[in-house]
């Protein structure tokens, strides 16, 4: 059987999960703002057990914490939200990193395009952004810093927390897209960062759902602009129906993974270890800080090897992506690696492999090494 090897692209749906989704599609199937029977009242006590749940394990009150389709809506409300306060303050600078996801970089696109100065800083060969770095740049007129939590490429993890704690008492606000970091590395994200946008699907949950958390500073509620309006759900901030089944198997998703996570962590961290000792025997970069990384995501160039036709040659052993899935469509080479310094041949042929311990259980690393020493032999004999 195939081994998925794209876990940071998305995941499978924990049976456990499941089954919380489908007693609340089918079983309990109300309207969490129906008010005049039981059916939306126990709808609207699930909403209220998930928010305080998932807001507990973020170090936050529950009333912080607003449902959303996943992690790219949460960053644009984020980004897009405080847009217009930045403009009313004449605040329109901010900084980010070129290693961004597309879900940060194309809204931060968008406001240069209103009169706002992006300042995206690059992490140098290592894939991390430097603390100091971001410091240095900051101005009076620094509207958000926009960092996010791990790298979806390389899975190199950025200093979020040191960074909250340094802009605390400023008037910049931090903003930390934690898709890949939420459940993994969830302690950095008690820290005091004012905006974390969190997606369901990489922590075992279903597509569709995810959380933006916005703290409170002191008495004060970050000031965030509606994008949609047509209802009072989630302060007003994201209006519609909320997914009930959806923000319930998310709130399962996340205690599972607080309840499971050292296992967890230990388990991909094993297969980590396996993976890198067996691909040492070939002719193999890793890309990106291997000190500074989760341990189940791998980014890695081989030396006169095209990406794509390695993929294609591992397609019954294992499933694997040259990069993020939202921009696996493209053929330029990817931007994160390209900011890291990395020349555009490895740039253009890095291959990500990332994984859930229970989905690479069967997989076999020395014939994975086996295949993969194969084809380097056979690129370069017709090189």
């Amino acid at each position: 059987m195939t081994a998925y090897l794209d876990s940071a692209a998305t995941t499978r749906v924990d049976p456990r999960v499941a089954e919380v989704v489908l007693h609340w599609m089918t079983t309990e199937f109300g309207n969490a703002g129906s008010r005049t029977h039981d059916w939306g009242t126990r709808a609207k006590r699930a909403v209220q057990q998930a928010r305080e749940q998932l807001a507990g394990q973020l170090n936050a009150g529950p009333p912080e914490l607003v449902f959303t389709s996943g992690a790219t809506e949460s960053n644009n409300i984020a980004l897009l939200g405080l847009a217009p306060y930045g403009e009313d303050q004449g605040r329109r600078h901010i900084i980010s990193s070129t290693i961004e996801h597309k879900a940060v970089l194309e809204p931060l696109e968008h406001l240069a395009s209103r009169g706002f100065e992006i300042d995206l800083i690059s992490p140098g060969p290592s894939g991390r952004v430097s603390a100091e770095a971001v410091r240095d740049r900051l101005r009076e007129d620094t509207l958000l810093v926009s960092l996010m939590h791990v790298n979806n490429e390389t899975g190199v993890i950025q200093p979020v927390a040191e960074l909250a704690e340094h802009l605390r008492d400023t008037p910049t606000y931090l903003h930390v897209d934690a898709a890949q970091g939420f459940g993994k590395l969830t302690q950095d994200l008690t820290a005091p960062i004012d905006l974390i946008s969190v997606s369901g699907h990489k922590v075992g949950a279903p597509k569709g759902v995810g959380t933006l958390l916005i703290r409170r500073r002191g008495r004060d509620t970050l000031p965030l602009t509606p994008l949609m309006y047509g209802g009072g759900q989630e302060r007003k901030l994201r209006p519609g129906t909320l997914p009930v089944p959806l923000i319930a198997g998310l709130a399962k998703a996340a205690e599972i993974f607080e309840n499971e996570h050292q296992q967890w962590w230990e388990r991909a961290a094993a297969f980590r270890a396996r993976l890198v000792e067996g691909l040492g025997k070939t002719q193999v970069q890793f890309n990106g800080d291997q000190e500074h990384v989760v341990p189940h995501i791998l980014n890695l160039s081989f030396e006169g090897v095209d990406a794509e036709a390695l993929i294609v040659r591992l397609k019954e052993l294992v499933g694997i992506a040259t990069g993020s899935a939202c921009t696996s469509a493209s053929y330029t080479p990817s931007h994160v690696l390209r900011s890291m310094g990395l020349p555009d041949d490895i740039a253009s042929n890095g291959l990500r492999l990332s994984w859930f311990p229970d989905q690479v259980e069967g997989l076999d690393v020395n014939e994975l090494v086996s295949e993969i020493s194969d084809f380097q032999r056979e690129a370069s004999y017709f090189a």
